[in-house]
Formats: C-alpha cells, sequence, structure tokens
C-alpha cells in the first residue's frame, strides 16, 4: 500500500512520460533536428526515419529527476549529458569508431573508479568498468527493429524500481520508474511500424543507466550482483553471443551488421511485430523471474540463474536451428 508520504514520489514518472510524449511528438513532427537513419544493406527499415528519439526519452527522464526529494548522484546526471553530447555529434556527423569507443570507456572507467574503488577495490572497479562499456554498446547494438530497445527499457527499469521499492528504498525505486514511463512513452511512437528510432543518443546513455543503477542497487542493498544481468539477459545474451560467433570466424566484430538473432528473426518472416511480442515475453519473464528470486534463500538465486542460462542454451540452439531451416527454404 502506497502512504500518503509516499505519493510525492508518484509525481517524477507522470512528468518523465508527458515530458517525454511532448518532446518526442516535436521532434517527428517539428522541422528541427532532422537526424535521419537512412537505409542501407545493413538496416531493417525501408525508409528514412528520424533517429532522435532518444533525446526525448533522455530529456524526460532528467528533467523528472529533478523533481524528486532525493535525486540520484551527481556522477550519473554528468555522465548521462556526456554520452548523449558524444553520442547524438556521432548521430550527425559518423565520428570515428575507435575515439568513440575510447570516450566510452573512459567514461566507464571514471565512474566505476568513482563509485567502488574506494570501497571494493580496484579489480573490482576494473570488471565494473569493462562491464559498463559493454552495456552502453551492446543497448546501441540491439537498437535495430522497431518497439525493441523500447520494450527492454520499459520492461527492465520497471522491474528495478519495483525491486528497489521492495526493498524499501523508495527514492531509487521512483528513479527507475521515471526511466521507465518516459520508455513508455517513446514506445508509443517506436512500436511497429516505427516512426522515430532512439538513436545513439539515446541507446548509448540508456545501457549506461541498466549498467550503473544496476550497480548502485546492488551498493545499496536493493539487489544480488546477479540481479541486474537477468534482468537485461534478453540484449546481453543476443549481443554477447553474436560477437563472439563473428570473433571467432575472424570477422571484424565493430563493424556494423545484420546477424544479431533479432536482425535474422526479423528476416526469417517474423517481422518486427512479432519478434518484439516475442521478445517482450522473454523480457518479462527474466525480469519478473529475477524480481522473485532476489527475496530467497541464495541457493534458489542460484538454482534459477542456472535455470536461464539452461533455457538460453535451449534458445539459442533452437533459434539456429529455425534459422538454418529458413534459410534453406528459401
Amino acid at each position: 500500500m502506497i502512504s500518503g508520504s509516499s505519493i510525492p514520489y508518484l509525481i517524477p514518472p507522470f512528468i518523465a512520460f508527458i515530458v517525454s510524449l511532448g518532446m518526442i511528438s516535436y521532434l517527428i513532427r517539428g522541422n528541427i533536428l532532422k537526424v535521419l537513419d537512412q537505409p542501407n544493406s545493413r538496416s531493417l527499415h525501408t525508409r528514412p526515419v528520424p533517429r532522435t528519439g532518444g533525446l526525448g526519452l533522455i530529456s524526460g527522464v532528467l528533467i523528472s529527476w529533478a523533481f524528486l526529494p532525493v535525486r540520484p548522484a551527481l556522477l550519473i546526471w554528468v555522465a548521462i549529458v556526456l554520452l548523449v553530447t558524444i553520442s547524438f555529434a556521432d548521430d550527425v556527423r559518423g565520428l570515428p569508431v575507435w575515439p568513440r569507443l575510447a570516450m566510452y570507456m573512459g567514461l566507464g572507467a571514471w565512474f566505476s573508479a568513482m563509485t567502488l574503488a574506494a570501497t571494493h577495490g580496484w579489480i573490482v572497479a576494473i570488471a565494473a568498468a569493462l562491464a559498463v562499456t559493454w552495456m552502453l554498446n551492446l543497448y546501441n547494438f540491439m537498437d535495430g527493429s522497431d518497439g525493441l530497445a523500447g520494450g527492454m527499457t520499459l520492461i527492465g527499469f520497471s522491474c528495478y524500481g519495483a525491486t528497489a521499492w521492495v526493498s524499501g528504498n523508495e527514492a531509487f525505486a521512483i528513479a527507475n520508474f521515471c526511466i521507465a514511463a518516459a520508455a513508455a512513452a517513446f514506445l508509443l511512437f517506436n512500436f511497429h511500424p516505427a516512426r522515430i528510432f532512439l538513436g545513439d543518443a539515446g541507446s548509448i546513455p540508456l545501457g549506461f543507466l541498466a549498467a550503473a543503477l544496476g550497480m548502485t542497487g546492488w551498493m545499496n542493498g536493493c539487489w544480488p550482483l546477479w540481479f541486474p544481468v537477468l534482468v537485461f539477459s534478453p540484449f546481453i545474451v543476443d549481443a554477447s553471443v553474436t560477437l563472439i560467433k563473428r570473433g571467432l570466424r575472424g570477422e571484424k566484430v565493430w563493424r556494423a551488421h545484420r546477424e544479431h538473432y533479432y536482425q535474422r528473426l526479423v528476416r526469417s518472416g517474423w517481422g518486427h511485430r512479432n519478434t518484439a511480442l516475442i521478445g517482450y515475453i522473454l523480457m518479462a519473464a527474466s525480469a519478473l523471474s529475477a524480481l522473485w528470486a532476489a527475496r530467497q534463500h541464495p541457493s534458489v538465486q542460484f538454482g534459477m540463474v542456472a535455470a536461464w542460462i539452461a533455457v538460453y542454451l535451449i534458445m539459442l540452439r533452437l533459434c539456429d536451428r529455425h534459422l538454418r531451416h529458413s534459410a534453406d527454404g528459401s
């Protein structure tokens, strides 16, 4: 039950939704920031679509956070602003890959060093820096199909918020609900047929937030360390397995491609809508099981993680078989 003292916490998510809704609508219909995602051989769409939706989503998040009684650390605000600036420049001008990756890694290392080095040591901080860098990049990798990244954001950060609320950290919970609310507004325009995409200015900061708030919740005692990984596992598994396979084949993993599982499913005949809906079921299942297991005995938590590893191994095998048959049929 929500007490009277908790009512002020409900206002920021509403602000996040309204601000994001208004800004994204204006970015679609207005005559400014006409940054278009042009179709090419690696695209899943056939017409130019604005890729400025992330600006509206992130603006909604930051504006709503200003109304929180307890705001996220200044370090997170600064990192988001820097990531949006770098990533939007890449959306507009196309920055070189390696300098851009170096800047992302530098921000991940800075955040991890400032938050973890003093309390958990440099080994943990270095591991966290790699995790943050990987998460912000893989979120970008997975932003290629209508409704997919928006749905993961809505479900993933809703799960963060619900788990933090159950643990008693209401302020941190509402900070996450603000992201989910902004994602809900974005999804109204991004579900198939998409009228706008996140762009790097949206996907890169959201990947950072998934990792940074995941670590923050762990440090605050809201959930165990495995929790954020399981919540966002649909993205983590697809991106990681795909890039490992490309690396083993000797391909240049940093080059854009259409070999992620979700991309192959869209091209195999499932389409954007069905791929997104199946993705939502998987996202909701992983998030809800993580929320439940986080409050259980460590042995139950271990069993849940092991069960999901088995589920993903089976799913990847079945998906590979389906995609091979589809390719043979064509």
